[in-house]
């Protein structure tokens, strides 16, 4: 027998509610699409063996984002394949996309930021990208990480602050 009736409407509703959250948390840490995917699954099967747990949670966006969390670190300590990316690639140079030199400079802006965000130190790091690229709370992000919503919020000004430091000194600003 399944579940029951009451804990598969929450289920779906849950899906159908925070699935993007998943998937964007997962991506976030793994930077593959196709296992960003593949755990999205993992994570929804994890709430699905664990229904009757679903229905007393309060915060479900925070619970299946910290098992999102969870379950990408763990794929990415695993040892995460990333063939996929020159798939992705070649998806992308083959697909008729309008303005070229646009996307060509935002996709170029975009790595930059990646690479000056990555190049931190993973406890500032994970706090930044968490609260602001994923839009998660303090409190959300802190549940997440196992920390206090004020370590997550002096984590997230710290690593904006090395961020501005590097990106003026590149820059030259200021000599």
């Amino acid at each position: 027998m399944g579940l029951a009736q009451p804990e598969e409407d929450l289920l779906e509703v849950a899906v159908r509610e925070h699935t993007r959250l998943v998937y964007r948390i997962a991506y976030s840490v793994l930077r593959n699409a196709a296992e960003a995917e593949d755990t999205v699954q993992d994570v929804f099967l994890r709430a699905l063996r664990h229904g009757k747990r679903l229905a007393g949670v309060a915060d479900q966006k925070a619970w299946l984002a910290r098992i999102a969390w969870r379950v990408a670190v763990k794929r990415r300590t695993q040892g995460v394949r990333d063939d996929s990316r020159m798939e992705e690639a070649e998806a992308r140079l083959l697909s008729p996309e309008p303005g070229a030199e646009p996307v060509l400079l935002e996709k170029e802006r975009s790595e930059f930021l990646r690479r000056m965000i990555s190049g931190l130190p993973s406890e500032l790091r994970d706090s930044l990208a968490l609260s602001a690229l994923e839009e998660l709370s303090p409190r959300e992000v802190g549940a997440m990480l196992g920390i206090s919503e004020a370590a997550v919020r002096s984590r997230a000004f710290r690593a904006r602050q090395i961020l501005r430091e590097r990106m003026t000194a590149l820059m030259g600003v200021g000599k």
